[in-house]
């Protein structure tokens, strides 16, 4: 008997081409992923504004500022010191200039940023807190502002309303 006979024959799969499916998928899924949503503190109760509309960015551009019930900045639900939300700011904006310097060629560095700044207090947050946030963030060239609320239910809503 020769040898051949001796060994069955055996097919392996080639992974290959699932492999680069697998890889093709968590890059697409990466690509996609929305982080600016994991800024968003869901422990602060917004106040409630019977008109309340959807947030319409012009731009991709979002930067989302925070402010809790104990009148701390937070990001990511972590709060921050104003010393440490200046230097966020800071930062974001250094950020979002490079963003708007890829998208418009002419950017000038003390341009306004196309960047729109999303705001969401407490109910509960002195108006100092919030008149801080806009300075710092107008000192970084933002000029588009979007204060968040809740929209008031059917029920929330007065009678003849």
């Amino acid at each position: 008997m020769s040898a051949s006979h001796s060994h069955s024959a055996r097919a392996e799969p080639n992974l290959t081409p699932i492999l680069d499916m697998v890889f093709q998928l968590i890059t697409f899924f990466m690509l996609v992923i929305n982080f600016k949503t994991n800024q968003i503190d869901t422990q602060m109760e917004l106040p409630v504004v019977g008109s309340a509309r959807p947030v319409k960015a012009d731009g991709l551009l979002l930067l989302m500022v925070n402010i809790n019930k104990k009148a701390q900045f937070t990001v990511f639900n972590k709060p921050y010191s104003d010393r440490q939300m200046e230097q966020y700011i800071l930062a974001q904006a250094a950020t979002d200039r490079l963003a708007a310097r890829r998208m418009n060629s002419s950017f000038d560095e003390n341009d306004d940023l196309p960047t729109t700044v999303v705001i969401r207090a407490d109910r509960n947050t002195p108006f100092e807190k919030l008149h801080h946030a806009l300075e710092l963030c107008q000192a970084n060239h933002y000029r588009n502002f979007v204060f968040r609320t809740a929209q008031a239910r059917a029920a929330d809503k007065p009678s003849g309303a």
